[in-house]
Order: structure tokens, then sequence, then C-alpha cells
């Protein structure tokens, strides 16, 4: 299996382009590529089969030989995750990318110990998730919120799927049909305060849903719940 690297600039048959200094790092010392090797570039715009014409320690070009795949749609899943520590964040994002979210809105709530994010470090994470999970494009990275916010500027068009610790109901294929995007609510460790609860569960749009009889810890409690719409979506 080819190499995969995301090109954030656009991408012209038989032209040529240098990559970014991380990607010639990893092609130069961690995979020990050479002259006339075959990576693969990929953006929005779609995927090309493309030849390095030049390598160097510090210095790598390559040409953009045939267009491979054709641009995906995005999927509708949104995730808006209550902040946390940095190796759960990580995970988060890691996990998040690889299942397929188009958008990860970071929230502060109430209860939420840490107050921001590492931006670079996540667009790190969530463009190598994107590279490893053979998609198109890294989810977009909102500027973290303050919960009243997100549910006050939250499109009428999106259904908002609560995972509630405090629910019984499962969700289910009608739940989730005539939408034009949905976006999955998780909470802080320690879960939103009764106050916030009340607050979600007033919006005409929330799908409140149980994940879990256990209590789960936040990334635990994104990839079952990212699972579970996907899985739901992708049924016949």
């Amino acid at each position: 299996m080819n190499i995969r690297l995301y090109h954030p600039n656009s991408i012209v048959e038989n032209s040529t382009n240098l990559l970014s200094k991380e990607h010639t790092h990893y092609v130069t010392n961690v995979m020990r590529l050479k002259r006339g090797s075959i990576v693969n570039l990929f953006n929005s715009g779609g995927e090309w089969e493309s030849e390095i014409v030049f390598c160097e320690k510090e210095r790598v070009e390559v040409k953009f030989l045939k267009k491979i795949k054709e641009p995906q749609k995005k999927n509708k899943i949104e995730l808006a995750i209550c902040l946390v520590k940095k190796n759960p964040m990580e995970i988060i994002l890691q996990k998040a990318t690889e299942l397929g979210v188009s958008k990860i809105i970071p929230i502060i709530s109430e209860r939420t110990e840490v107050k921001e994010l590492n931006y670079d470090r996540a667009k790190k994470i969530t463009i190598e998730a994107t590279e490893q999970s053979n998609q198109m494009f890294p989810p977009e990275i909102l500027e973290a919120v303050k919960l009243k916010d997100f549910l006050k500027n939250l499109d009428k068009t999106t259904k908002l799927l609560f995972a509630d610790v405090n629910s019984k109901d499962n969700l289910s294929f009608e739940k989730l049909s005539n939408f034009k995007s949905l976006s999955i609510l998780i909470g802080p460790e320690g879960d939103f305060s009764p106050s916030e609860r009340k607050t979600i569960l007033s919006f005409s749009q929330v799908v409140p849903f149980t994940l879990s009889k256990n209590i789960l810890r936040s990334d635990t409690a994104v990839i079952s719940a990212i699972s579970l719409v996907n899985f739901i979506n992708n049924l016949p």
C-alpha cells in the first residue's frame, strides 16, 4: 500500500511541488524513500499518484502523475465534545477523524477543567489520522466555545444527538432521518450540570440517547457514539 500524504495546496496533473518540512522528514528519515518512489498525495479535490523526482534530506519534490480517486462527499456527522485533558483529548481527535466526522467543536461547560486546545497539535493529529484512514480531508476544528453559545448558534436543520447518561432511549434510524447534519454532543468528565442538561433538553431538535449502562470516559463515549450513528446510518 502506497504512502498517503495530505497536500493542502491545489494539485495539477504533471506539475511538481515541494513537500512540507514535516512530510520531507517523514519521507527521507522515517520511510527512507528515494528518487523514483511513488507516494499518493490527496486533498478535498481527490487523490493523485505522485512520483518523487528530487529527494534530499531537507528537500523533496514530487510530480503529480495521475488522479486515482475522486473527491468524497463530506460526512454529515459533527462532534461537539467538552474539552478534556491532553491524552484523552488526543485519542478523541484521532478516533473521531478515523470514524469520519466532518467537524469537531470543542465545548467549554461548567464542569470542564480544560479551557483551551492546542490547535497546531490538534490539526497535526487529525491530518495523520486522515492519511492513515484512507479519507480525503481532515475534519474542520472550530475554536472552543461555551456550551450556551454553541446551543444558541446551533443550525435549525441540525439534529443534536445528546449522549445523556440519564437517558434510557436508544437511537433509531427514524430519529436520524430528515436532517441536514447531525451533531453528537458528549459531556465532560463528571457530566453536565443539572441546569445545563435542562437547557440542552429544551431544544426542539435534540435527541437524547443512551450509550451504555456503565459510566464511560469521554474518549470511550466518543468512539461508541460515532460508531453507533455510523452503523445506524449505514443500515439498508
